[in-house]
């Protein structure tokens, strides 16, 4: 478990580290990254600390999600014009998710750009579908249970 005073984020919600904030409500904070993929690109935080999305309140992350819609459609009207945008959540170390406080990246996108992180998608083919919607069905009814 992170220790939220040593979390970077939890630091940029208490004011304690430095932000470039571009919407905050009192739920949520997005702020540009530090190390943009593309010009613009926003994470999003809950403002109360989760490690990832195992521990995140939905109505939080339906406030994350709002958010970085709402980031994205300004995007497009934005001056830096852009086509759409990739909202991604990283969702632990296998994913490769770095800042272990969950969090919601609005990447801005632009017809032609070069950016590859989704390269492949449109070829793959699903292996055994019904054996694979089973088993999330089996893990939905098993956290179900666990909400009872």
């Amino acid at each position: 478990m992170i220790d939220v005073n040593s979390c970077v984020f939890c630091a940029i919600v208490a004011g304690d580290a430095p932000s470039v904030t571009v919407l905050e409500t009192d739920r949520v904070k997005a702020f540009l990254d530090i190390r943009p993929i593309s010009r613009g690109h926003v994470l999003v935080i809950p403002k109360t600390h989760s490690a990832d999305l195992d521990a995140l309140e939905p109505d939080l992350g339906s406030a994350v999600f709002e958010a970085g819609q709402r980031i994205s459609r300004a995007l497009r009207r934005s001056d830096l014009r852009t086509d759409g945008a990739n909202l991604v959540v990283n969702d632990g170390k296998a994913a490769f998710q770095t800042v272990f406080h969950t969090h919601l990246h609005v990447v801005p996108r632009w017809a032609g750009d070069k950016l590859r992180f989704a390269a492949g998608f449109v070829t793959r083919r699903s292996r055994e579908p019904e054996a694979t919607a089973a088993a999330i069905r089996v893990g939905l009814e098993r956290l179900a249970a666990e909400q009872r």
